[in-house]
């Protein structure tokens, strides 16, 4: 946890025990709500005291010029950048003319919850002013997984010994100053107040706003409407202007009598639609959010997490920590693209301006496997944000020179956002990463419409990019040259293992599929000849192979590279891309994160086991794990090669990476592709699950300190529940049909609604295997497993 007693463990909740200002910012991005489409930062209700104040809309951004040494062709020339729209939280407390503000007076009372379950975070507060008057606050906060455009806060306020004379404002601001998040002042003059009034007003208690955002021009609209509860005497007063809309209650509150506000906050955006049309659409939302009232949108909440949870819970017994961190870790999986609906899922989610609002490989290869089998819908979502940028990804391809799509490395729109080619746009694995996110979504839900058409076109253009990209060599080989692979401590190297074997998978997938949707072959163009080409140039993938050394180099030469010296690098030399040249870097034997490992997660088919244990081996000895992606994919090869109590130490930084902030950047937003990797390392890991296109295949193990794992996996229309203890497995399937598995690679045929409990064999000793100096994972059994 935060290093402070303030944090306790709770299995179903994150409970903060008192306000902590040197910890403000990390908790404002612990505290966040979301549903994919609004995202709110944890700040206090009252706006102040704030670390990094954040309303955020999925896909609003502003478009800001990227500085280049010198330009070059292919180069970006302007970037993306999530902004800070209209907040709708803020509701100002007064009390005898004395604004509620923890900096001052005395707070005996402070605690917030974060309720996995309900799906809202709750404040409690008991302040005294520095005149001496003392007030209860209770909050209840929620962005509304059903209602896509609202959130809402309950705010109540207690008179406790003496009547006290309180005044309310719930408020809309925009353009509220930030912190420089740029050291480039023309970009920090693009972002400083980005959004355009164009419209205001005030009646009752409804305001509304309407902006443009500058360059990108982008509309905006943000509407607030009340509902209020309070002793007689109460006064009200509404106004507007081009950056605030205000409502003001005042009145009396005798000794144990409370002001009960219920705040209501719709947003709705478009780059097309006129201002009279957006002001309509926030409108249009408010209305039936306030039809609802609170405990509609309260009961609404609760029912959608209960479905949700039904499919998606892990039960760890035997780590109370990690069964925290997995559930937090999945609650903001869950918010981070419920309701993304045709719009990217960011590396961050939307919980802070972290990489810009940007979104990464790290959707389709860490945070959509984990809604495949949970919540599959915003799978289906996500891939279709990927096709519809499919045009930008086909004409970057062919500036670059090459056939099909290229898709971005980093981006909000689906344009081309990094400005860095070696870690940009040579890192064309994210193709493959796309390609296999729509082979497992189609494997595991059976939605032969979605293959047939979104997927069918995402898999020929990708495919189409690596037959240009790579070439048949002299030896009869497929290579591919010049890519960036996942290791980011390395660039440019020719055949990337990892890149390759993906781009394998990619190829065989485009084959399979123009072979099972023949007239949609015909109409993307797809020949005989084109298709043989691809199986061809995938049964011909160069594999390099270190003969010496018995291990994979994660590309061709890599094993022949210097040894980075770690004795001489101290503790505080990391992460070593902050001290060090990426000169020094890209040619040294040194890994930012899991590579080849990576490999072996995801193509397990192409590697031996006895090979998997000696790679695994080697690379554990010079990952340094700079990256957040890497303990949970180490964690799943751990387990695979019988590293048990290992794999159970990287399961625990991956599900704690935010919680504990062991990054040091959690202030600016989570890192959701970690705390999906919570649930990887648990299902893929201690799990075994792999999928490999027919049946799903387990191999369950537990490391000693965890006495069972219960887990459930949306298949084919039905749920398998799968549970683990030390010895034995549990499996029963609920659906329509029976269900194929193999467990331990024995197939075993699940009758629907039927249970079958199987031994599991005995894990091999192992040896101790060894990290980088002062690199290694803090090891569970050194606290008990807690």
């Amino acid at each position: 946890m935060i290093p402070h007693e303030a944090f306790a463990v709770d299995p179903w909740c994150l409970r903060e025990h008192a306000m902590l200002e040197e910890h403000h910012a990390q908790a404002e991005s612990l505290f966040a709500l979301s549903n994919g489409h609004i995202g709110w930062r944890g700040n206090l209700d009252e706006g102040e005291p704030h670390a990094l104040p954040g309303s955020y809309l999925n896909g609003v951004h502003e478009i800001r010029p990227l500085p280049h040494a010198e330009s070059a062709y292919g180069y970006p020339e302007s970037g993306q950048t999530v902004i800070n729209v209209t907040n709708g939280k803020v509701i100002r407390l007064l009390v005898d003319d004395e604004p509620l503000d923890l900096r001052y007076g005395d707070t005996t009372r402070h605690e917030r919850v974060l309720d996995f379950r309900a799906g809202v975070l709750r404040r409690e507060v008991d302040w005294v002013s520095p005149a001496g008057q003392t007030v209860r606050v209770r909050s209840t906060r929620l962005v509304s997984f059903t209602q896509r455009a609202i959130a809402a806060i309950c705010y109540e306020v207690r008179a406790v010994d003496d009547p006290a004379r309180v005044v309310v404002q719930s408020e809309l601001i925009a353009n509220e100053a930030m912190p420089s998040q740029s050291a480039d002042p023309r970009s920090a003059a693009v972002l400083d107040r980005p959004l355009v009034a164009q419209e205001h007003a005030a009646f009752g208690a409804r305001v509304g706003l309407v902006h443009r955002v500058d360059r990108s021009g982008l509309g905006v609209a943000a509407a607030m409407d009340h509902v209020v509860l309070a002793p007689a005497g109460l006064e009200t007063h509404a106004e507007s202007s081009p950056d605030l809309g205000r409502v003001t209650w005042a009145t009396l509150l005798q000794p144990g009598r409370t002001l009960r506000l219920v705040k209501f906050v719709a947003y709705g955006w478009s780059s097309r639609r006129s201002v009279p049309a957006l002001r309509d659409q926030a409108d249009a939302a408010l209305t039936t959010a306030v039809q609802t009232g609170w405990d509609g949108l309260l009961a609404e909440q609760r029912a959608f997490l209960d479905r949700f949870w039904s499919d998606a819970d892990v039960e760890v017994e035997g780590d109370a920590e990690v069964q925290q961190a997995v559930r937090f870790g999945l609650y903001h999986v869950l918010q981070a693209g419920a309701r993304a609906e045709r719009r990217a899922i960011p590396a961050k989610g939307l919980t802070g301006p972290g990489y810009d609002g940007h979104s990464f490989w790290d959707s389709e290869m860490f945070v959509q496997p984990v809604l495949t089998y949970t919540f599959p819908e915003a799978v289906a979502h996500a891939l279709r944000w990927r096709h519809d940028t499919l045009p930008l990804a086909l004409d970057r391809a062919a500036q670059l020179g090459m056939s099909g799509a290229a898709f971005p490395w980093r981006t909000i729109t689906g344009a081309e956002c990094s400005g860095y080619w070696p870690a940009g746009t040579a890192a064309f694995h994210i193709n493959a990463g796309i390609a296999a996110a729509v082979t497992r979504y189609v494997w595991a839900s059976g939605d032969e419409k979605f293959a047939r058409t979104t997927g069918i076109e995402l898999l020929v253009q990708t495919a189409r990019l690596w037959r240009s990209l790579g070439h048949h060599d002299n030896e009869g080989g497929f290579s591919i040259d010049g890519v960036t692979g996942p290791d980011e401590y390395s660039a440019l190297a020719d055949n990337n293992v990892y890149t390759n074997l993906m781009a394998k998978k990619n190829l065989l997938a485009a084959y399979e599929y123009v072979r099972r949707f023949p007239d949609r072959a015909r109409e993307l163009s797809v020949d005989e000849e084109e298709a043989a080409a691809w199986r061809d140039a995938a049964l011909a993938v160069v594999v390099p192979y270190d003969e010496v050394l018995g291990v994979h180099p994660q590309a061709e030469g890599f094993t022949r590279h210097q040894a980075w010296d770690f004795a001489a690098t101290p503790e505080h030399g990391y992460p070593l891309m902050l001290h060090n040249p990426y000169f020094d870097l890209y040619r040294k034997q040194v890994c930012k994160q899991a590579d080849l490992v990576l490999a072996i997660m995801q193509c397990p088919e192409e590697f031996e086991q006895a090979q998997k244990a000696r790679d695994f081996a080697y690379y554990e000895r010079i990952t340094v794990r700079d990256s957040s992606l890497s303990a949970c994919v180490q964690a799943v090869v751990a387990a695979e090669v019988g590293q048990l109590e290992l794999a159970h130490d990287y399961l625990a930084e991956a599900a704690l990476m935010d919680i504990a902030d062991l990054e040091h950047n959690t202030s600016d937003g989570l890192h959701i592709a970690s705390l999906a990797g919570a649930w990887t390392a648990l299902v893929a890991g201690f799990g075994g699950l792999r999928q490999d296109g027919s049946c799903p295949r387990l191999a369950p193990r537990l490391p000693p300190a965890l006495t069972r794992i219960t887990f459930c996996l949306r298949l084919g229309g039905g749920r398998l529940s799968v549970r683990i203890r030390p010895q034995r497995a549990e499996y029963l399937y609920e659906g329509e049909r029976s269900l194929a598995i193999t467990h331990h690679g024995r197939r075993v045929l699940l009758d629907p609604g039927g249970k079958v409990e199987l031994p599991i064999p005995p894990c091999p000793p192992q040896e101790h295997l060894e990290q980088p100096p002062g690199r290694a994972p803090r090891p569970r059994s050194a606290r008990g497993g807690e």
